[in-house]
């Protein structure tokens, strides 16, 4: 069997077609996979090369594939510093976006550059492939072949498996605490006694399934105290009062954010504890945050 281009660019039908199939399984996953490495480490290069070079006179076939390394390699990174001065930041779906306009947008000027060059000068590929004569091999050459077959059979399986198969991310839970305006800043951190104290507390769920939550909010009373033997200050706890308690169910994925006042009735060091219980287990905290307060 004989495969040939040139008349047709086939080749840049296939970094069209590769490219918008793998742009729209990256964005519609919302996570990077191998079977979608070319897009950035190949073909935008391609593309760009073959804008350049749409004869096949100028460069020979290895200069090309090394061109188009080097380019891609080169071009992704300067799109991303270009993406990082636009309201869309350096994002995995902008990203993608942004490499897949690229790479059509070169890929139609290539495709333009190469139907207005004459036929006969036209980048062009020829590959034969033929079955071998198996009467003209030993019975050893034979089982060799064989096997190196059924190797590259079982690792393209293999990587194709790899590829393929959806691997589990991190699972966590997201627990913060945010000042009265939503930023992570402005936290109440001197009041006078009976002044509101503002933040807003969230949670978000990364663990892959529905859980319940429990927020305790406890007031602590701690002193500083020096430690002669170590040479450093130390806050020692002196009493503890449970204020505020939050039962929440969140599904994966799901955020959720509580303003929450406290008030304070007596001067002195406070510590206003947030403590996360996940699933009913109050033996331990699961996440914890604090805020000391100076109350004058």
């Amino acid at each position: 069997m004989r495969l040939n281009f040139q008349e047709t660019p086939w080749d840049l039908y296939a970094s069209v077609v590769y490219t918008s199939v793998m742009a729209a399984v990256l964005l519609a996953l919302g996570v990077g996979d191998l079977v979608a490495i070319l897009l950035i480490l190949f073909v935008p290069g391609y593309v760009l090369v073959a804008a350049f070079f749409p004869r096949s006179t100028e460069i020979d076939w290895i200069e090309r594939i090394a061109l188009s390394f080097g380019l891609s390699v080169a071009v992704v990174p300067l799109l991303g510093l270009i993406l990082n001065f636009t309201p869309w930041g350096i994002r995995f779906a902008p990203i993608v976006s942004t490499i897949t306009v690229f790479t059509l947008g070169v890929g139609c000027a290539a495709y333009w550059r190469r139907l207005h060059t004459p036929t006969n000068q036209r980048l062009s590929l020829t590959v034969e492939l033929s079955l071998p004569d198996w009467r003209g091999y030993r019975a050893l050459d034979k089982g060799l072949t064989v096997a190196l077959a059924a190797s590259i059979v079982v690792a393209g399986g293999t990587l194709a498996y790899v590829a393929l198969t959806p691997r589990p991310g991190e699972t966590f839970t997201e627990f913060y605490i945010l000042g009265p305006g939503g930023n992570a800043s402005d936290f109440p951190t001197k009041l006078n006694v009976y002044q509101n104290g503002s933040v807003i507390l969230g949670v978000v769920n990364y663990e892959g399934t529905t859980l319940n939550y429990t927020i305790r909010i406890d007031l602590v009373g701690v002193r500083i105290i020096y430690n002669a033997t170590s040479g450093i200050n130390e806050t020692v706890e002196v009493n503890r009062t449970t204020r505020s308690t939050f039962n929440v169910t969140l599904a994966n994925g799901q955020n959720w954010t509580q303003p929450y006042t406290f008030q304070i009735n007596s001067t002195g060091l406070r510590k206003v504890q947030f403590l996360l219980f996940k699933d009913g287990d109050f033996s331990f905290p699961y996440r914890e945050l604090h805020l000391f307060v100076r109350i004058q």
